[in-house]
């Protein structure tokens, strides 16, 4: 296997000259490989100015209640306090750096480190430690910790908070701006139409490791027309495909981004013309799995697949509702996790409609299990290549730029310039 490249002085190689273009249409195999590279998006995107997912105000229902999540890489404790607000802090002791916290989801009153027992408010504060006065024998007092030592310093460490519709994000740093101005004007209105004014509730959780990069799971949902291409779910039963009313939406920096279509009833067009994962005599033996029943807050669309960068897919597919995680672990492997969920009003029939529909979606998923194979597959072709290739990312042209249809790549090229400016490279 070629040793991955490595760029100390962002030097653009030659093989990839279009790389200094604004619209980054080629991207080199070593965005995804480098182990350097790797560590620099962590300490950017995830631990640097970014509001990053980390779970559904649904999971932590009440007082105590918490779920274990990520940030980037490290493990984060999401948990509800007495007044209902919601704290985020590290999953890692103060004292001895232990990761203490084990169970996925429970209801503490604290948390104490089994190591040495240091115990933690609900809100990350230190309430207490054994032997800080140290002990006592012959009349003498032994041990303990200094005179100096502050119980408000060796708390966890705590991350800014911002909730929205039932949705929970958290930030390492004080300089992240408010959830809305992250967010920007184009992308919030397609976050309304889902979230605002609605209670959620939760349906189920599946997981799984993808041995890819984590950007290609990004690049998956930004780039509109491959569901047409390869998924026979999508082309075959028009629930996604490249002859239905569309749009691509992003915000001004490129980083986030929506996919906007609207169904159509499938069957041999134009444009299943030689594509082989079309396939016009499949039937389904249980047609509730597509018993679509439109919704009044759709208001058109079909289906809205929404990208925050760096750590979040929001899925609208007809009646299927999910958010998406993204917890990189490492530069060729990412665990996904999936939180299907609906609405508080929902009636049961509805439920059971949004849980059937989410067969399609998930690990075994009927369309996403093509996704997560075809990442497997990118990502064993980089390593093959080492550092001399790049991918190409040139339909509908160079430029970046909303589109109103999905023959296009501009979503791809906005995320890879946002993602260059941000890194220097």
């Amino acid at each position: 296997m070629n040793a991955p490249h490595r760029n100390p002085e962002n030097r653009i190689p030659e093989a990839v000259s279009r790389w200094a273009e604004p619209g980054s249409s080629r991207i080199p195999y070593w965005a995804y490989t480098d182990p350097d590279i790797y560590q620099r998006e962590l300490q950017h995107f995830f631990y640097g100015p970014h509001w990053c997912y980390v779970g559904l105000e649904a999971e932590i229902p009440a007082f105590g209640d918490y779920r274990l999540s990520f940030v980037g890489e490290r493990q984060v404790i999401v948990v509800r306090q007495r007044d209902g607000e919601i704290a985020v802090m590290e999953n890692r002791c103060a004292h001895r750096g232990v990761r203490f916290c084990q169970q996925q989801r429970g209801k503490a009153r604290s948390f104490v480190c089994p190591y040495h027992q240091w115990t933690y408010k609900l809100n990350g504060d230190l309430a207490g430690l054994p032997f800080r006065q140290g002990v006592e024998r012959d009349g003498e007092k032994q041990g303990g910790m200094p005179a100096d030592f502050d119980m408000k310093a060796h708390g966890l460490v705590k991350l800014r908070v911002a909730r929205y519709g039932g949705l929970i994000f958290a930030s390492f740093s004080d300089q992240t701006p408010s959830f809305e101005e992250y967010i920007g004007p184009a992308v919030m209105p397609w976050l309304d139409r889902i979230f605002k004014g609605r209670e959620l509730t939760l349906l189920g959780v599946n997981r799984q490791r993808i041995p890819g990069n984590w950007k290609l799971m990004m690049e998956n949902i930004k780039d509109p027309y491959h569901p047409g291409l390869l998924h026979t779910w999508f082309v075959t039963f028009g629930l996604w495909r490249a002859d239905q009313r569309s749009r691509m939406v992003m915000d001004e920096h490129g980083r986030h981004a929506v996919m906007i279509s609207q169904r159509n009833q499938g069957g041999a067009s134009d444009v299943t013309q030689g594509v082989t994962s079309f396939k016009a005599d499949m039937a389904l033996n249980d047609p509730r799995l597509l018993d679509v029943v439109p919704e009044p807050w759709w208001n058109g669309p079909s289906v809205t697949m929404i990208t925050l960068f760096p750590s979040l897919i929001i899925q609208q597919q007809v009646n299927s509702l999910s958010t998406r995680h993204i917890v990189p672990a490492g530069p060729g492997a990412f665990d996904f996790i999936w939180t299907h969920f609906g609405f508080k009003d929902d009636s049961e029939e509805m439920t059971q409609r949004r849980l059937r529909q989410a067969n399609l979606f998930g690990p075994a998923g009927f369309v996403s299990a093509d996704d997560g194979e075809v990442i497997e597959l990118s990502q064993d072709g980089f390593r093959q290549r080492g550092a001399d290739g790049s991918t190409l990312c040139e339909l509908d042209g160079r430029d970046v730029a909303p589109t109103e249809h999905m023959v296009t790549e501009t979503l791809i090229r906005g995320m890879y310039g946002y993602w260059r400016r941000e890194l220097g490279l």
